[in-house]
């Protein structure tokens, strides 16, 4: 008991304004950056060209009639369309003039274009870019945002929970590992994230990175959860309520990390504070690409798994600039 009093009075205190001393900022290379928002009209180009040719061959139609448009050229029309903020009708004139730069050497009617945000083969395809085109420096936070679809959402004083609800795992260059979309609560919706994103890194990048972390806020205070990702051979780094206790209470992993914090506090706390990431990365997501224009969920959830490819795309190219 008199442990549990100690650990809430130190909660108490992390708390408290000027008690945690933040390390320095990672300085921007301005160079690297603008050379990168220069060339980013080209890169992307190309780079929705070769990633959906490598995850898709065209099959050939053999039955009598027109041909339809080959689910891989719809995923490039799309992913294009998102890149460019722009709606299917304005998409058909583009294509036509930028096209075989994208490796798409027909017209695309709009009504084909809004309909390829339900087409399943489309999804399947995109879904294999985002899964080959993301790398992870092993330092991983989440946390959920509402994604508003109209200017009056931003702007209401009532707390009523948007309908686009995304709760997200990104690792510290802001490069998303995985997202949830729906109506889940964040803490339920981050359950299933961390087990698939725990499945995945033991197959891929164990032998790369020697600790897998992430660091979560209050919201996702949760035993289960603490233990489910200790499982998954990540540390977790939850932020701890004023009135939580150290007892165990089934899930060592909780307790193993409370006395963490009272070995050394600000060694935690430095880990944790990489949390900040994922609310850079919703504020940016969201000013870049704007609003959800689609009402379907499906059709949001090909939206947004478009916007997040490209979120991926520009900060890995920049990262790998920076390196090289």
């Amino acid at each position: 008991m008199r442990k549990s009093k100690d650990f809430q009075k130190t909660v108490i205190q992390m708390r408290k304004k000027g008690f945690y001393t933040p390390k320095k900022q990672r300085k921007i290379d301005w160079s690297t950056y603008t050379l990168n928002q220069i060339n980013d009209l080209i890169d992307t180009l190309h780079f929705i060209r070769d990633e959906v040719d490598k995850v898709h061959t065209p099959t050939k139609h053999n039955r009598v009639g027109r041909p339809p448009t080959d689910p891989g050229t719809l995923a490039k029309a799309i992913l294009f369309l998102e890149m460019m903020s722009i709606t299917e009708r304005k998409g058909q004139g583009w294509i036509k003039i930028l096209g075989p730069h994208l490796g798409i050497f027909e017209n695309i009617d709009d009504r084909v274009l809004g309909k390829a945000y339900k087409n399943k083969e489309v999804i399947s395809i995109l879904e294999k870019v985002f899964q080959n085109n993301k790398t992870n420096d092993g330092k991983m936070s989440g946390d959920g945002t509402g994604l508003e679809g109209s200017r009056k959402e931003n702007y209401e004083t009532t707390k009523k929970k948007q309908k686009n609800y995304m709760t997200s795992i990104i690792d510290s260059r802001e490069i998303v590992q995985q997202f949830d979309l729906g109506n889940k609560q964040e803490c339920q919706a981050m359950h299933a994230l961390v087990e698939y994103i725990g499945t995945e890194l033991k197959e891929t990048l164990l032998e790369e990175i020697k600790e897998l972390q992430i660091a979560l806020d209050a919201g996702f205070v949760d035993r289960k959860l603490a233990q489910i990702i200790r499982n998954s051979g990540i540390i977790p780094y939850i932020f701890p309520k004023k009135n939580n206790h150290i007892r165990a209470k089934g899930y060592p992993s909780w307790s193993k990390m409370c006395k963490k914090i009272m070995g050394d506090v600000q060694a935690w706390l430095k880990e944790y504070h990489i949390r900040s990431h994922t609310e850079s990365f919703h504020s940016s997501f969201k000013r870049i690409f704007g609003i959800i224009t689609k009402r379907k969920t499906l059709s949001t959830y090909t939206q947004v798994l478009c916007r997040i490819i490209h979120n991926n795309r520009r900060k890995t190219k920049y990262y790998n600039m920076i390196n090289n």
